[in-house]
């Protein structure tokens, strides 16, 4: 488990596994979101076999499958509404952790310059510098 810190209250992790969930509340969390798609997994972590595995670990847990092509402002917006709707920290787990840190990236335009989205992003090993034009637009 590859836990990166994003900000204080949403960090981010490559593809977590079902006994990682006891750790992940044991560290502080308290919501974890899924953004990974079932289709890119075996059954033992489609989302609500992990879902089930974080009721138990006595976490809350939300599904936001994303794609490239699913990173919509209805998307983003859910997104965040997850995040802001926690009581505490929250972890958002895909493939690498990359999707969820667009996802973020993407609801802070217009709200942070660019500059400093991608250098947060940087900052915890995802060079999103190729989002530069589409942060600029907001």
């Amino acid at each position: 488990m590859q836990i990166r810190q994003i900000t204080p209250r949403y960090s981010v992790s490559p593809q977590i596994d079902p006994e990682d969930l006891a750790a992940i509340k044991a560290a502080g969390f308290t919501k974890v979101i899924c953004n990974r798609p079932d289709v890119e997994n075996p059954p033992s972590h489609y989302a609500d076999a992990m879902a089930v595995a974080a009721q138990e670990a006595g976490l809350e847990f939300f599904v936001l499958p994303l794609t490239h092509q699913t990173m919509t402002p209805d998307n983003i917006s859910a997104q965040m509404a997850a995040v802001d709707a926690s009581d505490g920290p929250v972890l958002a787990y895909c493939a690498s952790g990359t999707r969820c840190t667009v996802i973020w990236a993407l609801a802070q335009a217009g709200q942070m310059s660019a500059d400093d989205i991608l250098a947060t992003a940087y900052k915890a090993g995802y060079d999103l510098s190729g989002l530069r034009p589409r942060l600029e637009q907001a």
